[in-house]
């Protein structure tokens, strides 16, 4: 693993470590040639997983997939996909095989439904669902109770990760975090999709979701969901009113969005949290990027796309340096606390 050169003095959270700069492919330039490279062009190079299913509490369950590695005594890493994600994403992939050269076990949650069976209930998931992660974290937490604990989310599962560890602030049982791509302001990254070639994205990712729902509530009785209208819904705005809003009582798009938004939370963060954010992201307009504190630190790149951070200086022979930067805080996060241990 190569450290990239430092660019300035480490936050006072983090006071041992130094801060990384992303450069860049020369041959993927712009935001969409890094966005669609990570999540289209990448050769396959999935690790073998290991599918686990949990019971939740209220009958329905969660699909997890763990990386196989287990040195004895490593930390846990929690990886959270993103809209319309899997252990099948290229970004969650190349993470859980970074972690397993390191000999940590690290776990996709993969979130109601993403799993590649329907949930149960008459619900899905959606970008401000904090329940399921903190049972899972609990659950692991009774499960390896010596280890450390942490997470990792991309895209929708950055913003549910950051706006649990806010919600909990010091009660977060994580030692560290990383939140990559977020969409800190739901509002505003709907209106920033609908611009330009960003519609694309929309088109693909809302297809998804529409299939989704086909699949799920198209064999009831009584579907909670008008599926003759579905079509209609073709934006982000339009689906989160008739879909996500009514299945997960909020009022609508606007009170979903306004409730679960992490970027309100990001203040209240209280355990050693890595933000990564490309300022050219596709999906985040730059000026919902939030404010570092004592304990994040925000790494914001004028390039990367959205979950790309493609480098590599030879055309053809990417290193995807998402998968040097996580790994690397975490360690970074444990060198601190054994540092502080050691110390008392």
């Amino acid at each position: 693993m190569s450290r990239l050169e430092a660019t300035g003095d480490p936050p006072p959270s983090l006071s041992g470590g130094a801060e990384w700069r992303f450069r860049p492919a020369w041959w993927l330039p712009g935001p969409h040639f890094q966005t669609l490279w990570a999540a289209v062009v990448r050769r396959r190079g999935k690790p073998a997983l290991e599918r686990e299913r949990v019971e939740l509490p209220d009958g329905d369950f969660l699909d997890l997939d763990w990386n196989g590695a287990d040195s004895g005594g490593a930390p846990i890493v929690v990886l959270l996909h993103g809209l319309e994600g899997s252990s099948e994403s290229p970004y969650a992939w190349g993470l859980l095989a970074a972690f397993r050269r390191r000999g940590w076990p690290a776990v996709v949650m993969h979130f109601r439904g993403c799993g590649g069976e329907p949930n149960r209930l008459a619900r899905c998931y959606h970008s401000g669902e904090t329940g399921d992660l903190a049972w899972f974290a609990g659950e692991l937490s009774r499960r390896f109770p010596d280890r450390p604990l942490f997470a990792a989310g991309v895209s929708l599962g950055g913003n549910v990760l950051l706006k649990w560890l806010g919600e909990l602030g010091l009660g977060a049982p994580l030692a560290g975090a990383a939140a990559i791509s977020v969409p800190f302001d739901l509002g505003q990254c709907a209106d920033r999709i609908e611009r330009g070639f960003s519609r694309v994205y929309r088109r693909y990712l809302v297809r998804q979701m529409h299939l989704k729902i086909r699949a799920k509530f198209g064999t009831w009785d009584e579907s909670p969901i008008d599926l003759a209208n579905l079509p209609r819904w073709r934006t982000f705005r339009a689906f989160d009113e008739n879909v996500t809003s009514p299945l997960h009582g909020f009022a609508g798009a606007e009170d979903y969005y306004r409730k679960a938004s992490s970027g309100p939370w990001v203040p209240r963060i209280r355990i050693p949290t890595l933000i990564v954010q490309a300022r050219n992201d596709p999906f985040v307009p730059g000026t919902v990027l939030p404010s570092p504190s004592p304990s994040v630190r925000v790494e914001a790149s004028p390039h990367g796309g959205h979950a790309g951070f493609v480098a590599g200086a030879v055309p053809g022979r990417p290193r995807y340096w998402l998968e040097e930067r996580v790994p690397a805080f975490f360690e970074e996060v444990l060198a601190e606390r054994t540092e502080n241990d050691t110390g008392r």
